[in-house]
């Protein structure tokens, strides 16, 4: 699925990578048109890092073709229009906070002011500050922020708030945001989902390395269709289509494939209950179903 009209920026067309004896990506296809905000979505080993180490020129396909920018991703010039946050990034100790931006921004044509960089991520107090004495959170956020230094058309962020609290993460989003809305174009990966349900109009989920679903948030959650039951009970039967179940705060709360067939089971049985909420599945849900149909089936 991609119903944006813009313009085509990056592209990987059947691409597989195998690390020895171990398929990485399997013939997988992903285009990222200009304006897009998209969320790529897989757990450990589901391939995101490799597709995006793949578009940025780090590594090459072992078959497949692999465009940037109209252009090949392993050319330098070509790579100046984008901006990367990898999983782990290593600055130096000893540099303030307003060097590394001064020296990361002279590297492109065009750059974004230190100060205008540092204050959209929340970082403006930080300029004096040298890398060695900021907090793991904080050189995070740094490591982001650089990513959009050079005014980038186009920003791969991998995990880009792992390992921060949720007002940094908030800052971060916030930053995310405003490049986006300013008209820039960002591919995310991330394990908290409700970061990419909060950021992204796109979701491309990724298991076993491959493409399970590429639609709209609404879309991914409607294509499993799993809705959550909560009620209140002692202890329940056993009941059809039930996809997963924990008890919650004195709830039951069940991941079910059909409410209504269920409902109708759980009233026959006879087993007492309350407090009935059905809603529909969080991104979360989705995923989960999502790549245990994939496993079911591999």
């Amino acid at each position: 699925m991609n119903s944006s009209s813009g313009k085509l920026l990056a592209r990987a067309g059947e691409v597989t990578r195998r690390y020895g004896d171990v398929v990485a990506l399997d013939r997988v296809s992903l285009d990222i048109r200009a304006g897009e905000l998209v969320g790529l979505l897989g757990p450990n080993g589901a391939g995101k890092s490799t597709l995006i180490n793949l578009l940025v020129g780090l590594r090459r396909p072992t078959s497949g073709t692999v465009e940037l920018l109209g252009g090949s991703p392993l050319d330098a010039a070509v790579r100046r229009g984008i901006g990367v946050t990898p999983q782990e990034t290593g600055l130096p100790d000893s540099l303030r906070v307003g060097e590394i931006v001064d020296f990361v921004g002279a590297h492109f044509p065009e750059r974004l002011g230190t100060a205008e960089l540092l204050a959209r991520f929340g970082l403006g107090d930080l300029v004096r500050r040298q890398v060695g004495s900021l907090s793991g959170g904080q050189r995070r956020r740094l490591g982001v922020a650089l990513a959009f230094a050079g005014r980038p058309k186009l920003v791969f962020l991998d995990e880009p708030t792992t390992g921060l609290d949720v007002e940094a993460r908030r800052a971060l989003w916030d930053g995310i945001r405003a490049f986006h809305e300013d008209g820039g174009t960002v591919l995310l990966t991330s394990h908290y989902l409700e970061e990419v349900e909060a950021l992204a109009e796109r979701v491309v989920v990724i298991g076993n390395g491959r493409v399970l679903a590429d639609d709209t948030m609404r879309a991914v959650r409607g294509l499993v269709g799993t809705r959550r039951v909560s009620l209140v009970a002692e202890s329940l039967p056993d009941l059809p289509g039930v996809l997963g179940a924990e008890r919650v705060d004195g709830r039951i709360d069940l991941v079910v494939s059909d409410p209504d067939r269920l409902v109708v089971e759980l009233v026959r049985s006879g087993a007492p209950f309350s407090g009935l909420e059905i809603r529909p599945a969080t991104l979360e849900e989705a995923f989960l179903a999502l790549t245990s149909k994939e496993s079911a089936h591999a």
